[in-house]
């Protein structure tokens, strides 16, 4: 109850369309319920004995026309209300979907893969939308045609509906069986799902590496493993469901034998006065009904249980609270880019065994330029995320602008952080398009501004289309060091009072790198500058550097105080220069 509760509030606007078609489900059940009883009356007519009255044949052949129309415009009718209601669903449930996933920190979006994230909402998605089709349409449509049928049938067969004593016994327990032993090959499928999409994901995003490295023959055996894996589930699974067919036919030519057998048996021994002809075709067309419901009742249980499966896996992420929250009344200014860490400890998980950051005091004035140096995996990137509050301290407090970050409107402080990562990130669209994420309202003056301070003005001019140049997803047709500048740019046109450039002048030469630290000095004097960077070049001029190692500051001070009093630095100093120590 509480999966449907959850997905209901998704149905939001397509509730009217989406009674409607039970309404008129209900009527379409009424109409060809009716349609054997009168067809039975008029067989009737024209055999008695009396002769036809032809216009007694007429007026049931115009009532029965006049049914037939209203149940196919009913049919229809469900029909569109059905599409509009389902598919309107499934479009909110998407959008809840992608919008839930935009308010996750970082902490929530490590507990989901990003290609699980990707099946949940279109795979189960459309699963989801297919049962809520079935169960506004079909789920109220077959009941109804199987609970009337059955009381025509007593009421029109007698001792004929006794078929239906056996028939309906034998194939519900077939149908519950196959479906019963279909189910667990189905519920596999989806977990299938993601290995397959997150090996499509990684081919797609690794094409390069997949090329250079001519794994081409590796990367197609891999994913035809995922896929094989999914074809043998689907293949087994559809093996048993492939059973009602046969099951159906079964219990359909047993009720047609036992109709026209006994029927024909007892209408020749009671002249007609208990049985006849009438009586006969009715019972056989709702002996059909009555098993074309029972048949379509079965594929609803299949698809409710293929789809119970995805609608649980749409709920953990519907469900799943966002790690950061805002307080109750938020702080929505910062004064200034100063940042204070205080007893700062942290670890990704509640359930993680070290901490990934320790022992954290720092103190950076506002409009300092801080360098960051230290080892692959000495947590470099983990300190500066603490700042924008993409993750919370385990213990201690961040302090951005004499205020604990915990304090501050989530969406303040990040317009106020801007972070320019090392895996850059273009999105489809123009240079201008992509620039003006940092500030949407930006002039061309001010895009070519920032532009010339991240070096990146010279190479956009020189594309046919300048800043109206398509940038293609991903940014694939710009070179990495591109990239970077035009992603170092657009964080300087949000002007904001920190910025933190995580590795992300690694792919520029040196003399381009200094340039561009040049124009921060001059551009954003006030701005608190963070440089997280391998090369020791890019932060020796730096007011103050950071040395990370294991988690923890290993070393705190200038160039040249570090050079005196850190082996760390200053081993790394002497590596990219070619000096020795006693030097």
């Amino acid at each position: 109850m509480g999966t449907i509760k959850t997905l209901a509030k998704s149905i939001r606007e397509y509730k009217k369309p989406a009674i409607l078609t039970l309404i008129l489900m209900v009527f379409e059940a009424i109409i060809e319920v009716c349609i054997p009883f009168i067809t039975a009356g008029l067989i009737n007519e024209i055999q008695a004995e009396s002769g036809i009255d032809i216009n007694k044949v007429l007026l049931t052949g115009a009532l029965l026309i006049v049914m037939a129309i209203l149940s196919l415009t009913c049919g229809g009718l469900g029909g569109y209300t059905c599409a509009k209601a389902s598919s309107g669903f499934s479009k909110n449930l998407r959008a809840d979907l992608f919008k839930k996933v935009q308010t996750y920190s970082f902490e929530n979006v490590d507990k989901f893969s990003s290609a699980s994230l990707v099946t949940r909402i279109t795979t189960d998605a459309f699963n989801v939308q297919m049962s809520f089709m079935m169960l506004i349409r079909t789920a109220i449509r077959s009941p109804l045609m199987f609970i009337f049928s059955i009381i025509m049938s007593y009421i029109l067969g007698g001792v004929l509906a006794m078929t239906f004593v056996v028939v309906v016994p034998v194939l519900v327990f077939g149908l519950l069986m196959i479906s019963r032993k279909a189910m667990p090959a189905f519920r596999r499928v989806f977990k299938k799902y993601d290995k397959l999409n997150e090996s499509i994901e990684e081919n797609v995003r690794g094409m390069r590496v997949v090329k250079g490295f001519s794994r081409e023959d590796y990367e197609k055996e891999k994913f035809g493993k995922a896929s094989e894996n999914i074809r043998m589930d689907f293949t087994k699974a559809e093996r048993i469901v492939a059973l009602n067919t046969p099951l159906m036919q079964f219990c359909m030519y047993f009720n047609m034998i036992f109709v026209l057998w006994v029927g024909s048996k007892i209408a020749l021994e009671t002249s007609g006065t208990v049985v006849n002809i009438g009586h006969i075709s009715a019972m056989l067309n709702y002996g059909m009904q009555i098993l074309m419901s029972l048949m379509m009742l079965s594929m609803i249980y299949v698809m409710l249980t293929m789809s119970a499966e995805s609608a649980n896996r749409i709920c953990e992420v519907l469900n799943e609270e966002t790690a950061l929250t805002n307080p109750e009344n938020p702080i929505k200014t910062v004064k200034d880019g100063s940042i204070v860490f205080k007893n700062v400890n942290f670890k990704y998980s509640s359930k993680a065994k070290r901490y990934a950051l320790e022992d954290i005091d720092l103190e950076i004035k506002s409009g300092m330029t801080v360098g960051v140096i230290g080892g692959t995996g000495s947590s470099k990137s983990t300190l500066v995320q603490l700042i924008p509050r993409l993750y919370d301290t385990t213990d201690g407090e961040v302090i951005v602008g004499g205020e604990n970050v915990k304090k501050y409107d989530i969406r303040t402080l990040r317009d106020s952080v801007a972070m320019v990562l090392q895996k850059n990130v273009l999105f489809a669209g123009t240079i201008n398009e992509n620039l003006r994420w940092g500030n949407e309202n930006a002039t061309q003056e001010e895009i070519i501004e920032a532009c010339k301070l991240a070096q990146a003005d010279e190479f956009v001019s020189s594309f046919p289309d300048g800043y109206e140049t398509y940038i293609e997803q991903g940014g694939t047709n710009v070179s990495g060091g591109q990239k970077q500048r035009l992603c170092i740019a657009r964080a300087l046109l949000k002007k904001p009072k920190v910025l933190i450039l995580d590795d992300s002048t690694s792919a520029v030469d040196t003399k381009t790198d200094a340039l561009i630290r040049a124009g921060f000095k001059s551009f954003i004097p006030e701005t608190t500058k963070i440089i997280i960077a391998q090369r020791i070049s890019s932060v020796q001029d730096a007011d103050l550097i950071i040395v990370m190692e294991n988690g923890k500051i290993d070393g705190l001070g200038t160039h040249e105080q570090l050079l005196e009093n850190n082996e760390i630095y200053r081993e790394v100093y002497y590596q990219q220069n070619g000096g020795k120590k006693d030097e």
